[in-house]
């Protein structure tokens, strides 16, 4: 009941002046989350925040905290579990050093590609009131959408930088999207999902902005951090 409460204020829209710009002035911070566990361990997890500098993608603030985690995983709830803590660390930024407030958070997650609608992203994003956007390394499985050879073929037909196409589920609804960014011979697909506060055409173009390998920057920045922090 929590999660459909919730999930009743996403909003699926551009919300932001920049984000209706083509080259996206006035955007000047991007953000990337992330939760990370040891191996062996999903009782504790480095909770991670990095704030990158747009257009560039210069590291402007990180913040890597080891965790406990008491909330036991369940398929279609991970946000419970994972959550609260990222909502920590975008509020820790917003006490200590609000001028770097990111405008727009990656979440390496999916967003409304979910069994219901609300995927992590979905869930931070209402709960920290900024835009977010889902991006998923793997297809999760929902609404008939499966990872069989006609998706494999839809994927390697994906042959130039920017290509994509929509992950359609059985309901009609439009999900995602499917995006490649080709680099050294790898074209391994990402997969796209509104969080909040921004459509689907501008999480994907900004996406790709911020991609100087397979994964977007503020994604491959705050994994990264958090692997460090692991192993420290």
């Amino acid at each position: 009941s929590e999660q459909a409460r919730l999930q009743a204020r996403v909003v699926e829209e551009d919300t932001e002046e920049w984000q209706k710009d083509p080259g996206f002035a006035g955007l000047e911070r991007v953000g990337g989350v992330d939760l990370s566990y040891g191996k062996g361990d999903d009782a504790s997890a480095c909770a991670s925040l990095v704030v990158l500098s747009y257009p560039a993608l210069e590291v402007l603030y990180e913040d890597c905290r080891m965790v406990a985690v008491s909330a036991p995983y369940v398929a279609g709830f991970l946000a419970f579990r994972e959550v609260p803590f990222l909502v920590e660390a975008v509020q820790r930024l917003q006490q200590e050093q609000p001028g770097l407030k990111p405008q727009v958070l990656l979440v390496d997650g999916n967003g409304l590609l979910h069994p219901r609608g609300f995927g992590v992203a979905c869930h931070l994003g209402v709960l920290t009131d900024l835009p977010c956007i889902g991006v998923a390394k793997n297809l999760l499985q929902v609404d008939g959408l499966v990872r069989d050879e006609l998706h494999r073929e839809q994927v390697r037909s994906l042959q130039r930088g920017g290509d994509s196409f929509p992950l359609r589920g059985t309901s009609g609804r439009v999900l995602g999207m499917v995006s490649c960014r080709v680099y050294e011979r790898s074209s391994k697909p990402l997969y796209v999902s509104v969080g909040h506060r921004v459509c689907l055409e501008t999480a994907v173009r900004l996406v790709r902005t911020c991609c100087r390998y397979r994964i977007p920057e503020p994604v491959r920045q705050v994994q990264k951090q958090g692997a460090e922090e692991g192993d420290a």
